[in-house]
């Protein structure tokens, strides 16, 4: 077990606080104005609310979940440009790039599905996202941990991730940031916002990036342009409205990744820039959203608040997967340890176009009853997503499945196929509708209950692949939580749930895997910490699930022939533990955001041994009291060792019948940053991720993976008004 990263890190979270013990806890007038500007942050790291996660206007301390944000200021620190390296940061939260242009995420041992922005989203029945998500136009990012099912869902027990947008503000603010970094980085963003009149405001957001790899072949060319106007109709009407785009282009992107292990188990240990790719390989994806938010007052403390998003996203793909021969009796890969050889290619031509439409509407206030003040609130909402895709091969001319060297001596170097055979693909539309209330109720003075529930439809129709897609269910998902205030700083809190989430893999005769079922209960307490500057949480979870989509090996498509990953319901998951979330000013000039996760998953061997069960993650800047232009800071990420069984040596090798074991040390990521405030408009920051140069595997969610990058640097100049 490697502890010297995680070590290095630490130590460097000590030397940001040399003077801490003599620091004095008055707050100056900048940092009042910070809190005026920021409305509900409370200090840099802490925000007080998470938007529309009850839909009941509560403070998260009130709320008997487990929930962090990340805002401007810790994406900002760490130049955490894509959403894959905000959500690094989050307690408890795993992000398994498989690919390099297609990650998975999960929480707790099982799948996110939930994915928002401004509240607004259904669970999509597949969790996998697709390029390289920028940052740039969200203000923060709220994540919600455990048992959802009243308040974003359909209550799946891992956690709902909502990407809050920028919105208007009241004064102007202009903002301009150039980058330079390793691998001939370079990022431009301009962050405008304007008050048209008393009345209307308007924002403007563009980025533009793009990059090299410490991968070879691999390149990023990515551009985001986001406006918003706000009108307040009348004195009680608000309307908000807007569009953003993202164009992410990928050349020579992973499909599928590395072969981890040579037919006689031992590991293939490539370099870390090894990439499978072909040399014409690319995957461009677009996607183009326009919304519309209308907030209208009742009166006497009630509201009424509408929402629509309309997403069309179009991939246009030439993808190069790497696979190896396999045994007819047992599966097991052919890799030879000695030559390295055994590498086929598959080349495809992948078209996909999806529109997506969300709509919302829902009325909250509150009501006095038995001497006590209480919120409701109920609503329903309706999303349609509708998508055609189209695979093409090449079964004629022999460029569409080579031979390929051993990957050492693998250049990408392959003629390009001619994408005209096996023409097949997908027509389907998925509908899901639900419906419905909660309210936070107060029975004493100190203890009151969040109850409610949602019944939600899911109907899909069409077919993918030659498959019938077919599914209608339905199921009503109660949600019941108490609150009890200890003090006026602590809460403590129990919350319950069940389980209901469709399922998109398919089993080894490519029919669908039924729905998962079960139960999610938590425990915990929050607690306001050095004069409610930051907020602990704690919390114990206990989770059942039946029927969770495992892999379960290779089977050939009976439409394209090929083999592909194929998964089963696993009889039944258990996955209890604990978490610790920190956020906030715990000293004066150290802002902190830090995670401590163990839990321990039972009822299937698989999922325990790849997923990190044990999650440290350390987020913390120091502004120097004494020089206070100067902040340095670091973040740090460890998780333990994870494993991946893949199934007996075969016969041909001296230790026939060994299991292949595909092993990942435990292993810290050390981020660190310095910026010195130039004066009123100008800052200089330094940025060094994975300072301890570690070599690590990204995931071993499938039993392909590839390395994550090696020490790199990123230099950012920020102009702001």
């Amino acid at each position: 077990m490697k502890y010297h990263a995680i070590y290095f890190g630490l130590a460097s979270a000590l030397i940001l606080t040399p003077s801490l013990a003599i620091a004095q806890s008055t707050p100056d007038d900048k940092d009042i104005e910070k809190l005026t500007v920021s409305g509900d942050r409370m200090s840099g790291y802490l925000y007080k609310k998470a938007d529309d996660v009850s839909r009941l206007d509560l403070d998260i301390k009130d709320l008997p979940q487990s929930i962090s944000v990340i805002g401007e200021e810790m994406i900002d620190d760490f130049a955490l440009n894509n959403v894959n390296t905000v959500l690094d940061t989050v307690t408890g939260l795993n992000v398994e790039e498989v690919e390099t242009d297609r990650t998975y995420y999960t929480a707790r041992g099982f799948d996110i599905t939930n994915f928002q922005v401004d509240g607004l989203g259904l669970p999509v029945l597949s969790g996998n996202v697709h390029g390289d998500v920028d940052t740039a136009i969200y203000q923060k990012v709220e994540v919600l941990r455990g048992a959802n099912g009243m308040m974003t869902g359909t209550g799946s027990p891992s956690a709902t991730i909502n990407y809050v947008r920028k919105k208007p503000t009241e004064n102007t603010q202009i903002s301009a940031r150039a980058q330079l970094g390793s691998w001939s980085a370079k990022r431009l963003d301009v962050d405008a916002s304007v008050p048209l009149s008393d009345k209307v405001g308007a924002r403007v957001v563009v980025a533009k990036e793009t990059k090299d790899s410490y991968l070879d072949r691999y390149e990023l060319d990515k551009t985001v342009a986001y406006g918003v106007i706000s009108a307040a109709l009348t004195d009680t009407t608000v309307l908000t409205v807007g569009a953003s785009q993202q164009t992410s282009d990928a050349k020579g992107n992973m499909w599928g990744a590395l072969t981890l292990y040579y037919a006689d188990g031992t590991p293939t240990n490539f370099d870390t820039s090894t990439n499978t790719a072909a040399d014409w390989s690319n995957w461009d994806v677009t996607d183009t959203r326009y919304f519309a938010f209308l907030e209208q007052e009742l009166g006497a403390g009630w509201s009424l608040k509408a929402d629509y998003t309309r997403i069309e996203t179009d991939e246009d793909s030439e993808l190069f997967y790497t696979y190896v021969s396999r045994d007819p009796d047992t599966g097991t890969t052919l890799l030879d340890p000695t030559t390295g050889l055994g590498l086929i290619g598959y080349g495809s031509e992948y078209d996909l176009d999806d529109q997506h439409d969300y709509a919302d509407i829902y009325v909250n206030g509150s009501f006095d009853a038995f001497g006590q003040s209480h919120d409701l609130m109920f609503g329903a909402s309706y999303a349609k997503v509708a998508y055609t895709d189209t695979s093409l091969y090449d079964f004629h001319t022999g460029n569409g499945f080579p031979l390929l060297p051993a990957m050492e001596n693998w250049t990408g170097d392959t003629p390009f196929p001619e994408f005209t055979d096996g023409e097949t693909g997908s027509d389907v539309e998925e509908k899901q509708t639900a419906a419905y209330f909660g309210g936070n109720f107060a029975l004493t003075n100190k203890l009151s209950l969040l109850a409610g529930g949602r019944f939600n439809n899911v109907e899909v129709n069409g077919i993918s692949y030659d498959i019938d897609e077919t599914l209608d269910e339905n199921a009503f998902v109660p949600y019941a939580g108490l609150v009890y205030a200890i003090t006026d700083s602590i809460n403590s809190y129990v919350s319950y749930t069940e389980v209901f989430t469709p399922q998109t893999e398919r089993n080894a005769d490519f029919e669908r895997i039924d729905p998962i079922t079960g139960e999610s209960k938590e425990i915990g307490i929050k607690a306001s910490l050095m004069d409610d500057k930051a907020l602990l949480t704690v919390a114990y979870f206990d989770i059942d699930q039946v029927n969770v989509a495992v892999a379960n090996g290779f089977a050939q498509n009976p439409v394209s022939g090929v083999e592909e990953q194929v998964y089963r319901g696993a009889d039944g998951l258990n996955s209890k533990g604990w978490e610790l979330d920190l956020a906030g000013e715990l000293l004066p000039g150290l802002q902190t955001n830090l995670g401590l996760t163990v839990f321990d998953i039972t009822g299937d061997q698989l999922v325990s041994d790849y997923t990190p069960e044990k999650l440290v993650n350390i987020n913390a800047t120091y502004q120097f009291q004494s020089m206070p232009k100067f902040k340095v800071g670091t973040s740090i990420r460890w998780q333990e060792a994870t494993s991946r069984n893949v199934g007996p040596v075969p016969a041909a090798y001296a230790n026939a019948g060994e299991d292949i074991v595909i092993e990942q040390d435990a292993y810290a990521l050390v981020n660190l940053m310095a910026s010195y405030a130039v004066n009123d408009s100008i800052t200089i920051t330094a940025n060094v991720n994975n300072a301890t140069d570690e070599k690590y595997l990204k995931s071993l969610y499938w039993e392909q993976g590839y390395y994550g990058a090696p020490r790199n640097y990123l230099l950012s100049l920020t102009w702001a008004y």
